[in-house]
């Protein structure tokens, strides 16, 4: 087999660590994301490529079958999953991430070279290995509750019960007591102390999501990611590979800002998002949704855009759902052609993922220039003719501003309502994901257009042609 001198694989790395970075920086803006993704891909092979025929690594042929296997089943999922389902996906494998950092943990523990290591160093080592194990179990455990939620396994409501908080302390504490035993123990008479560790963060990774609502699930996912990089930066000390603890480093920092950036958005606290605690803002009694539901047809909506002169679009999750982004944009090149003003409004957690929506769109050819963010466009709404809400609802419901019992209450939202009319296309009058009905369904300025989302645009372009 080939061996890479060591001088060689520590180039490799470095190599590899600028184009993570490089892949980060593009993944910043939409033009050049697609670059990105590029820098990503020769960066990760290179690591593979340098890791595997470093010096010192033994059953070479078996880790490349290992590889094979594996690239050929992720292939295969990667061209059956629907992008509807890609929230799901990056949740599940947060977990094999989340896992990972516990076997390689309890492999590292065991290895009989660890015995070997005296002093500080071995001090040290014993808390990478606790620390790593203790990360990846909440992850691990965390991510597969967000895949449940997201996959409609697991109810998507917050689980929340009296005093959860002071418990998730007692355990934490409890974690942290059975990390100073372990790391006071010869051998490997830990091992007892680091399986009770392992079920305690297991659990503890159970509760944290669970506590989290369904609508605020964009921002778990990408708190998960963040836990997945430290896991896999704790593993790189373990194993004492540089470019994992600089990989791992990287997707947990990138995370961690992602994901205070939507709690910003959303008006939410970071803090509360790693102690679980979204879900518990509701106070008193609901208010009572006043008014009456009405409904249009197609042809009645069509005529409402034919008089309009500013149209806004905000697409949420039945959208991606009904696959609409295409005939979407077919209607509103119509609509421009006709001379109509028309633009699209995201909210940051429309849909199962951050940026869910802007990738739908981008895949559809949407222009980025008519893209605009909530905040860009909510100052817009009272001159807006026509809002057409197509398979949004957590993210334009009115709860959020003015019913204090709301679980979303306080969360910035697209203020659709404002505008002179709002068209709303839904299968039915469910409620969102959040599971909170939607007092903007009985607006006097609103009006239902039922059915799936796709053929319905493909009814009204009809229509307006």
């Amino acid at each position: 087999m080939i061996v890479i001198a060591k001088e060689i694989q520590t180039a490799a790395y470095l190599f590899a660590s600028i184009l993570f970075i490089l892949s980060l920086g593009s993944l910043s803006s939409q033009e050049s994301a697609k670059r990105g993704v590029f820098y990503g891909i020769i960066g990760m092979a290179i690591a593979i490529i340098a890791t595997v025929f470093g010096q010192g690594v033994a059953g070479q042929t078996y880790i490349i079958v290992a590889i094979a296997i594996a690239s050929v089943i992720g292939l295969m999922l990667a061209r059956k999953v629907e992008m509807t389902s890609m929230p799901q996906l990056v949740a599940i494998l947060h977990s094999f991430v989340g896992l990972a950092a516990v076997l390689v943990g309890f492999g590292s523990y065991m290895d009989p070279h660890t015995q070997t290591i005296e002093g500080a160093a071995h001090s040290i080592h014993l808390v990478e290995v606790f620390i790593g194990i203790f990360i990846g179990a909440i992850t691990f455990t965390g991510s597969i509750i967000a895949w449940g939620k997201l996959e409609g396994k697991v109810r998507s409501k917050a689980l929340v019960y009296p005093g959860r908080h002071a418990v998730n302390i007692i355990l934490l504490v409890a974690c942290i007591v059975l990390g100073v035993l372990f790391a006071q123990q010869e051998g490997t008479a830990g091992l007892p102390y680091l399986y009770i560790m392992t079920g305690i963060s297991s659990f503890i990774g159970i509760m944290l999501v669970m506590a989290i609502g369904g609508g605020d699930m964009p921002v778990v996912v990408s708190m998960l990611n963040s836990y997945s990089g430290w896991a896999a930066s704790a593993a790189g000390f373990m194993l004492g590979n540089d470019l994992l603890i600089v990989t791992g480093a990287l997707v947990g920092s990138s995370g961690a800002i992602l994901s205070i950036h939507m709690c910003h958005a959303m008006n939410r606290s970071f803090v509360s998002v790693i102690l679980g605690g979204f879900g518990n803002g509701p106070v008193g009694v609901a208010k009572a949704i006043e008014g009456e539901v009405t409904s249009l047809n197609h042809e009645e909506v069509a005529a409402l855009l034919k008089e309009a002169k500013s149209i806004v679009i905000v697409p949420g999750y039945g959208m991606a759902v009904a696959k609409a982004q295409y005939p979407i944009y077919d209607m509103v090149q119509t609509l421009q052609k006709a001379g109509k003003k028309v633009r699209f409004a995201i909210h940051p957690v429309a849909g199962r993922l951050p940026g869910h929506m802007n990738v739908l769109l981008a895949e559809a050819n949407v222009p980025y220039d008519i893209v605009l963010e909530m905040d860009e466009i909510n100052e817009d709404m009272p001159t807006t003719d026509v809002v057409m809400v197509i398979g949004a609802n957590d993210v334009v419901n009115p709860s959020a501003q003015d019913d204090p019992a709301s679980s979303i209450y306080g969360m910035p939202v697209i203020e659709v309502w404002k505008a002179e009319k709002v068209i709303i296309m839904k299968r039915s009058m469910s409620a969102g994901y959040s599971g909170e009905d939607n007092p903007l369904f009985y607006k006097p300025n609103s009006e239902m257009l039922y059915g799936d989302a796709k053929m319905s645009v493909e009814k009204l372009l009809t229509f307006l042609k």
